[in-house]
Order: C-alpha cells, then structure tokens, then sequence
C-alpha cells in the first residue's frame, strides 16, 4: 500500500469553511475511530490519527494540511426501520436496551437485530429491512455514544479511553 497523501490529526463535529477539500463515506461503526486509513470518495487515501477514540459524526470534518476539510458522510448501511401507532412507547423499549437509535417524526431507525426485532414485533410495532445511513442520537450525558455501546459487541477491535 502507498503512504497516505492526506493525514488528519484534528476533528470539528462541524464545518468552517465552504469548499471540503474532500469527503469521506463511512458506517456508523467506521466513524467510531482513534487512528485508521480510509479512502476519500475521489480515491485518495487519509491517515486519520486522532490523540483519542472519537465519534465522528455527519457533517463533521477532519482537518488536513493548513486547516482544510474532509468531510464526514454517513454511509448507507443495513438497518431496521420500526413504525407502530404507540412510537413513544416503542422508543422507550428500544432505549431500555441501550440500542443505537435515529429518532426520527414517525419512525426510528436501528441496526438490524433480530431478537430486538422479535421484541418489538412482539409489542406490536412494524419493521422493515432498509438501507440508509444511520445518524443516531447520542447519549444522554453528552459523552456521544454510550458506555454500553463501546463495549457491547467482541467483535470490537477500538482503543477505548477512559
């Protein structure tokens, strides 16, 4: 593999100028990060090498060079869309469970799961298998995603600080 033409070392959760000198697309996992080489949507490579684990979000940009930006696009991803008469009832059963969720007017969106998807079958709500990118709301105490979260899954290979 080539070296990077592009390292980042610094992230805004918005943007500050109006021309990116790039974009980058990635899943709700791929922008839960501290040090990777990603690829940018022209094909270009990006050494991302952040001082700690960061939740990047939509919109966000990485900052290269003299404070240019990258920025951050939430991929489509496989997910589950939940609709039912009672949403609110619904949402809290889902935030019991500590599950990334998009809240959304009329429906939520969550990662494909399906004893989660059998629960809420259960309970009465609809669901339907989609492709969309997944913005889900951040944790209560301002933290972005949840301490349940970072640990939930083996599969995990993230630096996590504490």
């Amino acid at each position: 593999m080539t070296a990077p033409l592009l390292t980042a070392r610094h992230y805004h959760d918005h943007t500050h100028r109006n021309t990116p000198v790039g974009r980058v697309h990635l899943d709700y996992e791929g922008r839960f990060l501290r040090r990777k080489v990603v690829e940018l949507e022209d094909g270009r490579s990006l050494l991302i090498d952040l001082p700690k684990t960061t939740s990047l979000d939509h919109g966000g940009a990485l900052i290269v060079g003299d404070g240019d930006e990258i920025v951050i696009v939430a991929a489509p991803e496989p997910l589950l869309e939940v609709t039912s008469d009672d949403l609110t009832r619904v949402a809290w059963h889902v935030g019991n469970r500590h599950t990334p969720c998009q809240i959304e007017t009329g429906r939520l969106l969550i990662q494909r799961d399906h004893v989660i998807a059998d629960m809420l079958r259960r309970i009465g709500a609809q669901t339907r298998e989609v492709s969309e990118p997944f913005t889900p709301e951040g944790g209560a105490y301002g933290h972005g995603r949840t301490h349940s979260h970072e640990h939930g899954h083996s599969h995990h290979t993230h630096d996590h600080d504490h």
